[in-house]
Protein backbone atom coordinates (compact mmCIF):
# COMPACT_ATOMS: atom_id res chain seq x y z
CA UNK A 1 0.00 0.00 0.00
CA UNK A 2 1.01 3.53 -1.29
CA UNK A 3 0.84 6.37 1.11
CA UNK A 4 -2.12 7.88 -1.57
CA UNK A 5 -4.13 4.69 -0.82
CA UNK A 6 -3.43 5.20 3.06
CA UNK A 7 -5.17 8.48 2.57
CA UNK A 8 -7.62 7.42 0.61
CA UNK A 9 -9.09 4.82 3.43
CA UNK A 10 -8.62 6.99 6.32
CA UNK A 11 -10.29 9.83 4.21
CA UNK A 12 -13.13 7.93 3.90
CA UNK A 13 -13.29 6.19 7.39
CA UNK A 14 -13.28 10.01 8.46
CA UNK A 15 -15.54 11.42 6.11
CA UNK A 16 -18.06 8.25 6.22
CA UNK A 17 -18.27 8.91 10.10
CA UNK A 18 -17.93 12.02 10.56
CA UNK A 19 -14.56 11.53 12.82
CA UNK A 20 -13.37 15.22 12.02
CA UNK A 21 -14.99 18.75 13.31
CA UNK A 22 -13.31 21.72 12.49
CA UNK A 23 -10.36 22.72 15.76
CA UNK A 24 -10.31 18.94 16.94
CA UNK A 25 -7.15 18.66 18.91
CA UNK A 26 -6.46 14.69 18.37
CA UNK A 27 -4.17 12.57 20.36
CA UNK A 28 -2.92 10.03 18.86
CA UNK A 29 -2.09 6.81 20.88
CA UNK A 30 0.98 5.39 19.72
CA UNK A 31 2.41 1.68 20.91
CA UNK A 32 5.29 1.61 18.70
CA UNK A 33 3.80 -1.09 16.25
CA UNK A 34 2.97 -1.21 12.98
CA UNK A 35 -0.56 0.53 12.91
CA UNK A 36 -0.47 3.12 15.42
CA UNK A 37 3.30 4.63 13.60
CA UNK A 38 0.73 3.96 9.87
CA UNK A 39 -2.22 5.48 11.75
CA UNK A 40 0.16 9.10 12.87
CA UNK A 41 1.39 9.11 9.37
CA UNK A 42 -1.91 9.07 8.14
CA UNK A 43 -3.39 11.91 10.22
CA UNK A 44 -0.61 13.96 9.88
CA UNK A 45 -0.78 13.70 5.82
CA UNK A 46 -4.82 14.95 5.46
CA UNK A 47 -4.01 17.51 8.25
CA UNK A 48 -1.96 19.28 4.99
CA UNK A 49 -5.30 19.12 3.04
CA UNK A 50 -8.34 18.16 4.76
CA UNK A 51 -10.60 20.99 4.68
CA UNK A 52 -11.47 20.79 8.25
CA UNK A 53 -8.71 22.24 10.38
CA UNK A 54 -7.34 19.91 12.79
CA UNK A 55 -4.09 19.88 14.97
CA UNK A 56 -2.38 15.84 16.32
CA UNK A 57 -0.17 15.07 19.40
CA UNK A 58 1.29 11.79 19.82
CA UNK A 59 1.32 9.47 22.85
CA UNK A 60 2.55 6.33 24.50
CA UNK A 61 2.09 5.47 27.45
CA UNK A 62 5.34 3.39 28.86
CA UNK A 63 4.39 0.45 30.41
CA UNK A 64 7.63 0.44 32.70
CA UNK A 65 9.58 -2.59 30.60
CA UNK A 66 13.14 -2.27 30.75
CA UNK A 67 14.07 -2.87 26.97
CA UNK A 68 11.48 -0.56 25.73
CA UNK A 69 13.74 1.94 23.21
CA UNK A 70 11.70 4.77 21.86
CA UNK A 71 14.29 7.05 20.10
CA UNK A 72 13.25 6.02 16.74
CA UNK A 73 9.52 6.88 17.32
CA UNK A 74 10.60 10.17 18.40
CA UNK A 75 12.66 10.93 15.61
CA UNK A 76 9.72 9.60 13.15
CA UNK A 77 7.50 12.40 15.57
CA UNK A 78 9.75 15.01 15.10
CA UNK A 79 10.58 13.95 10.94
CA UNK A 80 6.01 14.64 10.85
CA UNK A 81 6.72 17.41 13.06
CA UNK A 82 4.27 15.99 15.42
CA UNK A 83 4.09 16.65 19.63
CA UNK A 84 5.00 13.54 21.27
CA UNK A 85 4.83 12.74 24.74
CA UNK A 86 5.94 9.95 26.75
CA UNK A 87 4.05 9.24 29.37
CA UNK A 88 5.97 6.61 32.39
CA UNK A 89 3.69 4.24 34.77
CA UNK A 90 4.29 1.05 36.15
CA UNK A 91 1.55 -0.70 35.14
CA UNK A 92 4.23 -3.53 33.68
CA UNK A 93 5.54 -3.81 37.13
CA UNK A 94 1.66 -3.89 39.01
CA UNK A 95 0.44 -6.25 36.25
CA UNK A 96 3.44 -8.63 36.07
CA UNK A 97 5.26 -8.57 39.63
CA UNK A 98 2.48 -7.41 42.36
CA UNK A 99 -1.10 -8.49 40.74
CA UNK A 100 1.16 -12.16 38.88
CA UNK A 101 -2.22 -11.80 36.56
CA UNK A 102 -2.58 -14.96 34.72
CA UNK A 103 -4.24 -13.16 32.00
CA UNK A 104 -2.72 -9.64 32.02
CA UNK A 105 -4.68 -8.16 29.07
CA UNK A 106 -7.42 -6.73 30.33
CA UNK A 107 -6.17 -5.12 33.74
CA UNK A 108 -3.38 -3.86 31.57
CA UNK A 109 -5.79 -2.13 28.43
CA UNK A 110 -8.30 -1.00 31.26
CA UNK A 111 -5.09 0.86 33.40
CA UNK A 112 -3.43 1.97 29.97
CA UNK A 113 -6.30 3.19 28.52
CA UNK A 114 -6.90 5.30 32.01
CA UNK A 115 -3.57 6.65 32.48
CA UNK A 116 -3.70 7.74 28.43
CA UNK A 117 -7.27 9.24 29.10
CA UNK A 118 -6.25 11.51 31.58
CA UNK A 119 -3.08 12.71 29.93
CA UNK A 120 -4.77 12.89 26.64
CA UNK A 121 -7.28 15.49 28.93
CA UNK A 122 -4.48 17.57 30.34
CA UNK A 123 -2.86 17.36 26.90
CA UNK A 124 -6.20 20.07 25.96
CA UNK A 125 -7.21 17.32 23.61
CA UNK A 126 -10.78 16.54 22.44
CA UNK A 127 -10.35 13.33 20.83
CA UNK A 128 -7.65 10.38 20.79
CA UNK A 129 -7.48 8.52 17.50
CA UNK A 130 -6.52 4.44 17.88
CA UNK A 131 -5.53 2.27 14.96
CA UNK A 132 -7.67 -0.41 14.37
CA UNK A 133 -8.10 -1.47 11.34
CA UNK A 134 -10.91 -3.86 9.28
CA UNK A 135 -9.30 -7.15 10.71
CA UNK A 136 -9.39 -5.99 14.21
CA UNK A 137 -12.88 -5.62 14.00
CA UNK A 138 -13.57 -9.05 12.53
CA UNK A 139 -11.26 -10.62 15.22
CA UNK A 140 -13.25 -8.19 17.84
CA UNK A 141 -16.54 -9.78 16.93
CA UNK A 142 -15.67 -13.14 16.85
CA UNK A 143 -13.67 -12.91 20.33
CA UNK A 144 -17.32 -11.82 21.42
CA UNK A 145 -18.88 -14.37 19.75
CA UNK A 146 -16.70 -17.21 21.01
CA UNK A 147 -16.15 -15.89 24.32
CA UNK A 148 -18.66 -14.18 25.37
CA UNK A 149 -21.85 -15.41 23.56
CA UNK A 150 -22.61 -12.10 21.91
CA UNK A 151 -22.15 -10.41 18.92
CA UNK A 152 -20.48 -6.94 19.46
CA UNK A 153 -17.37 -4.78 18.59
CA UNK A 154 -16.22 -1.49 18.58
CA UNK A 155 -17.67 1.56 16.59
CA UNK A 156 -15.86 3.86 14.66
CA UNK A 157 -16.65 6.24 17.11
CA UNK A 158 -17.37 6.29 20.80
CA UNK A 159 -18.02 9.30 22.89
CA UNK A 160 -16.38 8.61 26.55
CA UNK A 161 -19.04 10.73 28.47
CA UNK A 162 -17.24 10.49 31.94
CA UNK A 163 -13.85 11.95 30.20
CA UNK A 164 -15.67 14.15 27.75
CA UNK A 165 -13.53 12.57 25.16
CA UNK A 166 -14.45 10.95 21.65
CA UNK A 167 -12.57 7.70 20.58
CA UNK A 168 -12.17 7.69 16.50
CA UNK A 169 -10.84 4.64 14.39
CA UNK A 170 -9.68 6.09 10.85
CA UNK A 171 -8.03 2.78 9.77
CA UNK A 172 -11.20 1.02 9.53
CA UNK A 173 -11.04 0.24 6.11
CA UNK A 174 -7.69 -0.49 5.64
CA UNK A 175 -6.64 -4.12 6.18
CA UNK A 176 -3.77 -5.82 8.02
CA UNK A 177 -2.25 -6.91 4.68
CA UNK A 178 -1.82 -3.13 3.55
CA UNK A 179 -0.26 -1.62 6.71
CA UNK A 180 1.91 -4.21 6.48
CA UNK A 181 3.05 -3.25 3.08
CA UNK A 182 3.08 0.56 3.97
CA UNK A 183 5.63 -0.05 6.91
CA UNK A 184 7.83 -2.43 4.32
CA UNK A 185 7.26 0.16 1.80
CA UNK A 186 8.15 3.14 3.75
CA UNK A 187 10.84 2.07 6.53
CA UNK A 188 8.59 3.09 9.37
CA UNK A 189 10.58 2.38 12.35
CA UNK A 190 7.80 -0.35 14.26
CA UNK A 191 9.34 -0.93 17.66
CA UNK A 192 8.52 -4.80 18.67
CA UNK A 193 6.61 -5.29 22.12
CA UNK A 194 8.33 -6.21 25.10
CA UNK A 195 5.14 -7.40 26.88
CA UNK A 196 6.03 -11.70 27.57
CA UNK A 197 2.02 -11.96 26.99
CA UNK A 198 2.45 -10.83 23.05
CA UNK A 199 1.68 -13.29 20.74
CA UNK A 200 0.07 -15.07 23.36
CA UNK A 201 -3.51 -13.71 23.72
CA UNK A 202 -7.38 -14.98 22.62
CA UNK A 203 -6.70 -12.32 19.75
CA UNK A 204 -3.82 -14.21 18.35
CA UNK A 205 -5.58 -17.48 18.88
CA UNK A 206 -8.76 -15.63 17.13
CA UNK A 207 -6.29 -14.10 14.45
CA UNK A 208 -5.25 -17.20 13.42
CA UNK A 209 -8.52 -19.17 13.44
CA UNK A 210 -9.59 -16.58 10.79
CA UNK A 211 -6.59 -17.09 8.53
CA UNK A 212 -7.83 -20.81 8.62
CA UNK A 213 -11.25 -19.81 7.84
CA UNK A 214 -9.91 -17.23 4.93
CA UNK A 215 -7.76 -19.94 3.41
CA UNK A 216 -10.76 -21.99 3.31
CA UNK A 217 -12.96 -20.08 2.00
CA UNK A 218 -11.28 -16.49 0.25
CA UNK A 219 -13.16 -13.67 1.11
CA UNK A 220 -14.95 -14.86 4.06
CA UNK A 221 -13.28 -11.75 6.62
CA UNK A 222 -14.73 -9.12 3.99
CA UNK A 223 -17.74 -11.04 4.17
CA UNK A 224 -17.48 -10.92 7.78
CA UNK A 225 -17.02 -7.15 7.58
CA UNK A 226 -19.69 -6.15 5.68
CA UNK A 227 -21.96 -8.17 7.74
CA UNK A 228 -20.93 -5.93 10.68
CA UNK A 229 -21.44 -2.77 8.68
CA UNK A 230 -24.93 -3.68 7.81
CA UNK A 231 -25.73 -4.97 11.04
CA UNK A 232 -24.65 -2.06 13.00
CA UNK A 233 -25.88 0.65 10.44
CA UNK A 234 -26.13 3.27 13.62
CA UNK A 235 -22.27 2.77 13.68
CA UNK A 236 -21.01 6.20 14.86
CA UNK A 237 -21.34 6.68 18.15
CA UNK A 238 -22.99 3.26 18.71
CA UNK A 239 -21.09 2.43 21.37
Amino acid sequence: MDAQRLYSYTRKAIDDYDMIEEGDKIAVGISGGKDSLTLLYALKGLVRFYPKAFSLHAITVDLGFQNLNLEGIKKFCADLDVPYTILETDIAHIVFDDRQESNPCSLCAKMRKGALNQKIKELGCNKVAYAHHKDDVVETMMMSLIFEGRFHTFSPCTYLDKMDLTVIRPLIYAQEADVIGFVNKYQIPVVKSPCPADGNTKREYVKELLKQLNRENPGVKNRMFTAITNQLKGWSLYE
